[in-house]
């Protein structure tokens, strides 16, 4: 986590720093962590043995899993820094997103997939994967050859999930072209739930609010929040370019961006559009969040995210039934998992308090995971090193 000791950095093991961690900074110990812990050791220890050469033995990797803020993404980072092996450690969606565009850029090969497993093979020896979460019917027809091929060419994968490996696209469009993926995870990692406990996002930390509900005549919170975070840069309140949209806004700087809820979600913009997002500003604030609950209807879907065309093109019409608002709530969950993975602190001025934002639907699933991260960022130490790296010119 951000401000971690020093001591912790210089542990020699993923079981070392979980120890330190407990021992020197007041984090709970917690046994289904330990055992997640011993998995992770055991596999560290088995590719430092064997290591970095691309013909060494497959090693088994560990498959994470269980409700949100059990801590699965610290365990997995701390696995990923103490590694003495090429790796690499990216969000799902970054690597989908990488998978694509090199399987178009391989499209001349014979085997785009397998050409591009064994490109990645050649690289690293390790694949560190966080939030493995699959809605998207074009990602779910290449899981199945593209882990088989990733094994095949012993690279180790280590990931996170807020799912069984068998509860993964559980209700997809066509989910028998997943199945060989569950089996592919099943037969070359541990899959070590992390059951119960509590929720690690919510502390350790001191209280740091970034969601207001907003008071009618009121002015906006966010006025003061954008002042302070600014730091004197120049002010402009002409729209930000993203996807080749002009997006309004309140007001920008060049680090911190502020927008209304109905230009930002409600455009149709698709997750590639907030990774630009996040690679331009180390601040966001959001305001005019609507309360997104609300009746079901039938026979839509949200279009401008990844699957809404692809399930079209793959011939489904039995739509999922959304809300009148489910397709902006879409785009909200991208906009928040990608503040969160880049450790952007997320400033929300919204209509109802948090745990009211969306009480029921489609995407309650998803939700949750927001709801938590959300609370998280509620902390001091969210976004500090973030933080720091803006202020010195080091924002990407």
């Amino acid at each position: 986590m951000d401000g971690e000791p020093q001591a912790m950095r210089a542990s020699s093991s993923p079981r070392d720093a979980y120890r330190q961690a407990v021992e020197q900074a007041g984090f709970a110990s917690d046994e289904a962590q330990w055992r997640a812990v011993g998995h992770l050791e055991a596999c560290f220890h088995a590719l430092q043995e064997a290591g970095s050469g691309n013909t060494a033995a497959a090693i088994p990797g560990v498959y994470l899993w269980g409700p949100v803020g059990r801590g699965k993404t610290w365990l997995m980072d701390g696995f990923h820094r103490h590694l003495r092996v090429p790796s690499r450690r990216l969000h799902f969606h970054h690597f989908m997103r990488w998978v694509h565009r090199r399987q178009f850029q391989l499209s001349g090969t014979d085997d785009p997939l397998t050409a591009l497993a064994r490109e990645l093979g050649d690289e690293i020896r390790v694949l560190c994967l966080d939030e493995l979460f699959v809605s998207d019917i074009a990602d779910a027809m290449i899981l199945g050859r593209l882990l088989s091929a990733l094994f095949d060419h012993g690279v180790t994968l280590v990931c996170t999930s807020n799912q069984a490996p068998g509860q993964l696209y559980a209700d997809g469009f066509n989910r028998e072209r997943f199945l060989p993926a569950i089996a592919a995870i099943e037969r070359h990692m541990r899959v070590v739930e992390l059951d119960g406990g509590q929720d690690h996002r919510l502390h350790p930390g001191q209280a740091h609010p970034r969601y207001w509900v907003a008071r009618p005549g009121e002015p906006s919170v966010l006025v003061e929040v954008f002042e302070r975070l600014r730091h004197g840069e120049r002010v402009s309140d002409g729209p930000v370019e993203l996807g080749h949209r002009a997006i309004p806004v309140v007001r920008r700087s060049e680090s911190v961006l502020w927008c209304r809820y109905a230009d930002l979600c409600e455009q149709p913009l698709a997750a590639l559009d907030f990774i630009a997002l996040g690679d331009r500003f180390t601040h966001v604030l959001l305001s005019d969040v609507p309360s997104l609950g609300g009746g079901q209807q039938a026979g839509r879907i949200a279009q401008g995210t990844e699957d809404g065309v692809a399930r079209v093109e793959a011939g489904q019409r039995d739509f999922p039934e959304l809300t009148r608002q489910d397709d902006g709530v879409r785009r909200f969950i991208a906009l928040v998992d990608e503040c969160y993975d880049r450790r952007i602190p997320l400033y929300l001025e919204a209509e109802v308090a948090l745990g009211e934002l969306y009480p029921h639907g489609y995407l309650a699933f998803p939700f949750r995971r927001v709801v938590s991260r959300l609370q998280e960022m509620q902390l001091e130490r969210f976004g500090r090193r973030r933080q720091e790296e803006g202020r010195h010119g080091g924002a990407r």
